[in-house]
C-alpha cells in the first residue's frame, strides 16, 4: 500500500509541475536513453530553454515526440 501512495504521490507530483509548466527532465532522460541511445541528451539548462521557447516562443520546439 506504500508504495501505491508513494507513485500516486509521484504522479501527482508530475502533472502539477506540468500545470505550472515546469518541464520534466527525468522524463526526457529516460526518453531519450530508450529511443536515441546513440545521442548525447540536452544538459538540463538547454532543455529548459528548449522547452520556454517551445511554450512561450513564436516557433515549436525541437524535440522529436
Amino acid at each position: 500500500m506504500a508504495a501505491d501512495v508513494g507513485s500516486a504521490g509521484r504522479g501527482l507530483a508530475q502533472s502539477l509541475r506540468l500545470m505550472v509548466g515546469l518541464p520534466d527532465y527525468g522524463g526526457y532522460l529516460k526518453h531519450f536513453q530508450a529511443n536515441h541511445p546513440d545521442q548525447t541528451p540536452m544538459s538540463f539548462e538547454a532543455f529548459f530553454r528548449e522547452r520556454q521557447q517551445a511554450r512561450y516562443g513564436s516557433g515549436r520546439g525541437k524535440m522529436c515526440c
